[in-house]
């Protein structure tokens, strides 16, 4: 299904102005989404399959490289922080990066619904690693873990009925592009390929006169987020983001 849906856009934007791309691999990794805090309970249950420590701040990312300088802010309050990647270890895809406590207690994070922003650092830029706030606290970490056996309410072991509903308007950013007409006509294939998704969910958003998103939501619960996530993901789009009060 993927490579069906790569060949159908490419072919597609042949025609058209140049695309904004979700990701280019030579400008840093960014992303927006729910943090997977770490806990004991779930390595032991090989939900992630690489053990952290928990008494100081460590973060892993699964797709950066080990030793990647990280920013990681708090959209809430714009708490922010410097960490290294400890090593890539494969956690849930529905998260965006695997942190420790301390982290999340350093940001002030909602245990129900920490959501950040990740920003890759180049260390040949403009950021001086030596000035920046680095813990360098790492082990040597293994990795792999299943996607479908998490759930969401493992961030937080409070089950009270408040947890389930979403404090903002959420949403799934698919993708973004800079023609409209190619982000309707991925809307349109969305719906056609994947009934399940609702199309009233499914909306065209314009940016500006170069961008043109292709979003999903508002979402009421953390459930119909993640159902919808996953159900994106296993089509085909490696990288979707979360947006907030969009």
């Amino acid at each position: 299904m993927k490579y069906k849906l790569l060949i159908i856009l490419f072919f597609f934007n042949l025609s058209c102005s140049p695309q904004l791309t979700t990701l280019n691999l030579k400008k840093p990794y960014t992303s927006k989404g729910f943090a997977y805090i770490y806990n004991d309970f779930d390595y032991g249950s090989k939900i992630i399959k690489g053990k952290m420590n928990n008494e100081i701040m460590q973060i892993s990312h699964q797709n950066l490289k080990t030793g990647t300088l990280i920013k990681i802010i708090n959209p809430k309050n714009k708490e922010s922080i410097v960490l290294k990647n400890i090593k890539r270890i494969k956690y849930p895809d529905f998260y965006k990066i695997l942190i420790t406590k301390p982290v999340a207690k350093k940001l002030d994070l909602s245990k129900d619904f920490p959501i950040l922003e990740i920003f890759e650092i180049k260390k040949n830029k403009s950021f001086v690693a030596k000035k920046a706030k680095i813990f360098n606290e790492e082990k040597k970490i293994p990795s792999k873990a299943p996607v479908a056996s998490v759930k969401i309410s493992n961030i937080s072991k409070n089950k009270s009925k408040k947890s389930s509903s979403l404090p903002d308007k959420i949403f799934i950013h698919v993708a973004s592009f800079y023609s409209t007409e190619t982000a309707k006509f991925l809307r349109q294939r969305i719906i056609k390929e994947l009934p399940e998704l609702s199309s009233k969910k499914l909306k065209i958003k314009k940016i500006s006169s170069k961008e043109t998103q292709v979003i999903s939501g508002p979402y009421i619960s953390v459930n119909l987020l993640k159902n919808d996530y996953i159900k994106l993901k296993n089509y085909g789009f490696e990288e979707l983001d979360i947006l907030i009060n969009e």
